[in-house]
């Protein structure tokens, strides 16, 4: 339907954009690895008593059909069922339904139909049971109004057998920047997940990670589009190919003529909408069709600009999930912030909200920026890298630093240097090593470029030391090169006068065990400020000539 429509067009721009869809390899999916469901048919269905005994009567082709009443009206169905507080976690075919009567907590399913689980929850409460804003396959909180209830008695009489859904996302755990030496520090991810997938496992004895669970994900993308080191991102197609097939699609643009490229990036699921929104548009607005708006990061956004986009735009709906909303809205702001710091229009990159089509003419950039990088290299944050430079060599942009939201994965490390012991715990917790030690004079190096924010090396800091500062340096040299947070000269053993460790922390752990009582005479302080083979060679000499001591050792 959508290819129907923008084959008809017959401007000049019209007719680019259809060259360019049809000469630009699509994004398909090839076979993910994918999880199974197991459905047998058997229903709850949970809300007011006359309502869902109405309800029942039209799924009366289910294995079985379950009655849970929420305002304890008496009814006629042979299993209606009452409770105080209800509970259901799960998803289909896996749904543990947990009533509590009068101070007893039951699985109701083990009571109506003898099975551990119900395999589809139908929820006509006004609220709905589970919270997701995203429900799980299998449940449909008709109550809260989406889905309708006309559409889930279509689709539920479908839902009995087995069942395959991709495994939309992968995660590399050792480019993850959650955790790490039993400190938390990002959970950008957790925070940006609708469907309740993403959580974090784990305690601090045995060290934290995230877990994302198949069943649930629903493969919306505001993780992937949080998280800043790419460590969790969409399986198929991958964030690279999906950058690369933007930058094809505006130079076949090019190629066949077309001016001033405008990109929309639609989701699949709401190809009417999409077609409706275009109708409306001119004919160098060309749709980019992905799973979902927020798979696509901020990376392939400047991406398209630096190829000759002069404007990115998402087809985007005010009814999405509030989550959704909120992380597009927040990387857009902060894609808009760098913008305004380029003297650009901020509108240049935006949400077209497909409501307010029937409102007023939405705002188009129409200024070509002058750049043709081709595709762009690299990770993710070294592709944005590239573009945002580019940006501002080409606009002329003084270097600096610009200061960013709290929530920004980009800025600086500051280092109090009369407190910092060089101990080394920020650099055995970095993920990224943008913060390190190198050479062989105590030292805390910095590489900016590389800092994604997750305040693990805060968190680790015993002396508190350390402060992280939101910020994006526009001066490139600066913020690539390596630079030394502190510095001291070498504590030198009293011994064999060997350097050894920090100056300040073998003072710093004199003061501290000053007065402890395995301390409490001059040499055994002495002994903190020797290397590790001298400590032991004195410990014996110690001993030899006095045999008494081998009592207290």
């Amino acid at each position: 339907m959508l290819k129907q429509f923008l084959q008809q067009a017959t401007s000049p721009n019209g007719s680019a954009r259809w060259f360019a869809i049809e000469n630009t390899v699509e994004l398909t999916n090839l076979i993910p690895p994918t999880v199974s469901y197991e459905s047998g048919g058997h229903t709850l269905i949970l809300g007011p008593t006359s309502l869902i005994e109405r309800t029942a009567l039209q799924l009366s082709q289910m294995a079985s059909v379950t009655l849970l009443s929420i305002d304890g009206e008496q009814g006629t169905h042979d299993k209606l069922y009452f409770a105080d507080t209800v509970e259901i976690s799960g998803f289909l075919g896996a749904f543990k339904v947990t009533v509590e009567n009068h101070g007893l907590n039951i699985n109701l399913a083990n009571a109506a139909i003898d099975h551990d689980c119900f395999d589809i929850v139908l929820d006509m409460s006004l609220n709905g049971v589970m919270s997701e804003e995203v429900p799980v396959p299998g449940y449909f909180p008709v109550g809260r109004g989406f889905p309708k209830l006309s559409d889930a008695l279509e689709e539920i009489p479908e839902l009995m057998g087995t069942f395959d859904k991709p495994k939309y996302f992968r995660l590399d755990t050792d480019l993850c920047a959650h955790s790490s030496r039993g400190v938390k520090g990002c959970e950008r991810c957790v925070d940006a997940c609708p469907a309740g997938a993403l959580s974090s496992e784990g305690s601090e004895k045995i060290g934290h990670r995230i877990q994302i669970n198949p069943y649930l994900c629903q493969g919306i993308g505001t993780c992937a589009t949080s998280c800043p080191t790419e460590a969790i991102h969409y399986a198929l197609p991958n964030p690279t190919d999906t950058q690369k097939f933007i930058e094809r699609l505006l130079n076949n643009y090019h190629q066949a003529g077309g001016e001033k490229p405008i990109v929309l990036i639609c989701s699949s699921r709401h190809e009417q909408y999409n077609l409706m929104a275009l109708r409306v548009l001119p004919e160098n607005v060309i749709p980019v069709t992905v799973e979902e708006l927020p798979s696509v990061g901020i990376d392939t956004w400047f991406a398209a600009l630096v190829n000759g986009a002069t404007q990115v735009l998402f087809a985007a709906s005010r009814h999405m999930p509030p989550t959704i909303l909120r992380i597009l809205n927040q990387e857009v702001s902060m894609a808009q912030s760098f913008l305004a710091h380029l003297g650009i229009r901020k509108e240049t990159i935006d949400i077209l909200y497909l409501e307010s089509l029937r409102e007023a003419a939405p705002t188009l950039c129409d200024e070509p920026l002058g750049l043709n990088l081709g595709e762009l290299e690299g990770k993710k944050r070294d592709r944005l890298y590239v573009a945002l430079d580019a940006l501002a060599t080409a606009r002329g942009t003084e270097p600096g630093a610009q200061p960013l939201a709290a929530t920004a994965p980009y800025g600086a490390i500051e280092c109090s240097t009369t407190d910092c012991t060089l101990c080394m715990s920020c650099v055995a917790v970095c993920p990224t090593r943008a913060l390190h030690h190198e050479g062989d004079s105590p030292s805390l190096k910095f590489i900016e470029q590389d800092c994604v924010q997750c305040g693990l090396c805060v968190k680790a800091c015993p002396e508190k030391a350390l402060t992280a500062v939101q910020q994006l340096n526009w001066n490139a040299a600066q913020r690539q090169s390596v630079v030394t947070l502190h510095q001291e000269e070498p504590a030198k053993c009293l011994r064999c006068h060997k350097p050894f460790a920090p100056q300040s922390m073998i003072t710093m752990l004199q003061n501290k065990l000053r007065g402890h009582s395995h301390f409490s005479d001059q040499a055994s302080l002495d002994r903190i400020a020797m290397c590790e083979d001298c400590r032991v060679v004195d410990v014996f000499e110690s001993m030899t000539s006095d045999p008494e001591k081998q009592m207290r050792y």
